[in-house]
This record gives C-alpha cells, sequence and structure tokens, in this order.
C-alpha cells in the first residue's frame, strides 16, 4: 500500500538535503555533498538506496520538489529522479506558487532557498520575521506581515570566512569550526575560532538591531536555520528560534499550495 510520502530536496552550494515527509511530519531526512560531476544515474542510485535504508520504496513517494541554487547539477538530479524514482520533481521557479510576494526591482534575482526560508519562517513563525540562513553565504531576510519580501542581506558564510584564513595565509592551520571556551584565546586554534565564531555572533547582533531600527519594528521575530547556525544562535538572545528543518518544511509547505497533480511519468 502506498504511503503517500512527500521527498523535498534542498541543493546547497555545499550539501543536497533531503526529507522524507507524510503529511507535515518529517520522518527522515539525509544529505549528501554537492558535487557536479556526478551523473543521473548516480543520484538515483544514491536516493534509492537511502529510501530503502529508511524503509521506503520508491512506489511510497507521491511526488518530488527541489529547491536548487546550483544549476549545473540540475540536468543529472532531474533524469535521475525521473529514470529511478518515476516522478516528475516540481522545481520551484518563476510560475511557482509560494504566497511570498517580493519587494525586488527584479524578483527572480532571489534565490530558491531564500524564498523557502521566507515562506517557511513566515508560515511557522508569523510576521514581521527576520530569517538567517546560517549557509555557505549567511543570508538575512526581511518578511513583513502579508508575507511580503522586504528586504536581504547577505555576507560571507563562516565557513567561508574559515577557509580564506587558512587559504589565504602562510601559517595558519586548518581548524574545527566551534565556540572556544573564552574569547581570550591562548593559542593560534582558539584564537581563530574566536574570531570567527564571536565575529558572527557580533555581525549577526548589530544586523538585527540595525534593521529593527530602519525598518521600525521593535518587535521583529528571528528564526535562524544552517548547519553552523546552532553554534551562533546558542550564544544570543536576539534569535528566537534555530530550526535546522526550515527549508525542508519550506518545501512541503510550498508544495501544499500546488495544484493537484496527475500521476507524474
Amino acid at each position: 500500500m502506498k504511503k503517500d510520502l512527500l521527498l523535498g530536496i534542498d541543493v546547497g552550494n555545499t550539501n543536497i538535503t533531503y526529507g522524507i515527509f507524510q503529511g507535515k511530519n518529517i520522518l527522515k531526512t539525509f544529505r549528501m555533498t554537492t558535487k557536479m560531476q556526478r551523473t543521473s544515474d548516480e543520484f538515483g542510485v544514491w536516493i534509492t538506496s537511502l529510501l530503502g535504508e529508511s524503509g521506503f520504496t520508491p512506489e511510497d513517494l507521491k511526488d518530488v520538489i527541489i529547491a536548487s541554487v546550483v544549476p549545473g547539477i540540475m540536468h543529472s538530479l532531474n533524469s535521475g529522479i525521473i529514470k529511478y524514482l518515476k516522478k516528475t520533481p516540481i522545481v520551484i521557479g518563476a510560475g511557482t506558487k509560494t504566497g511570498l510576494r517580493i519587494n525586488m526591482a527584479n524578483p527572480k534575482e532571489l534565490g530558491a532557498d531564500r524564498v523557502v526560508d521566507c515562506v517557511a519562517g513566515y508560515e511557522l513563525y508569523g510576521g514581521p520575521i527576520m530569517v538567517i540562513d546560517f549557509g555557505t553565504a549567511t543570508t538575512y531576510d526581511l518578511v513583513l506581515d502579508g508575507c511580503v519580501f522586504e528586504t536581504g542581506i547577505t555576507s560571507p558564510g563562516i565557513r567561508i570566512c574559515a577557509n580564506a584564513l587558512w587559504n589565504e595565509t602562510a601559517k595558519l592551520p586548518e581548524i574545527a569550526i566551534e565556540k572556544p571556551e573564552s574569547i581570550l584565546a591562548r593559542d593560534t586554534t582558539t584564537s581563530m575560532q574566536a574570531g570567527l565564531v564571536y565575529g558572527c555572533i557580533g555581525q549577526t547582533e548589530y544586523i538585527i538591531r540595525k534593521v529593527k531600527e530602519k525598518a521600525g519594528l521593535s518587535e521583529m521575530k528571528v528564526v535562524a536555520t544552517g548547519g553552523l547556525g546552532r553554534i551562533i544562535a546558542g550564544e544570543t538572545d536576539m534569535i528566537d528560534v534555530y530550526d535546522p528543518d526550515l527549508t525542508l518544511k519550506g518545501l512541503q509547505i510550498i508544495y501544499a499550495k500546488q495544484p493537484k497533480r496527475k500521476e507524474s511519468v
């Protein structure tokens, strides 16, 4: 008997994250690194095997929805899904019903991941809200009442900053990105960790304060997501909620807004 599951796929610059939904509930998540050279067969076999390890089959899926910021892998990923899962995925882009009104000169410039995050943040936590995604880039997006994207701020992510430190200097080592015991560093490793983590905390708090001030939104909610967001969210009281599955939840929310489709493939 079919389980009518939804597979949501978030294709980021560093990782591809998959979520299996039954209704609004996430049953399972898994991820893989984003590599440009994978074939459609590699994608198909990998996804099928992970479904199997989770106790599911391709026949249990009713549909697939994708948000991607990496166009170069989409042909192989789409082909693998069609071939192995027998589904033609919904790829979020122009024409997809999201419920988000984008107040930009060129709305198409807003990445699919940010659209999904904004929709999820607003639908789950209300507005006005700032949605912060600590990903490859760190993005700060403001969504006003009525689900209106008002402004977005983009900065290098923590890992980009870390890579710049050890790749652009002759003697600084590659380190784990974590908060040191004290900002009063006593060695090279903790000195770098302090600069990366406390620097990101300071940036985060300053941007939140300035957006609240300039937009006149003293009661603005703040929700964070992204792998390294857990470190930052735990160190400041200016982030109200840390939701590691925000993007996947947004995919399910947007899928529910789409016209019903006939069985694909």
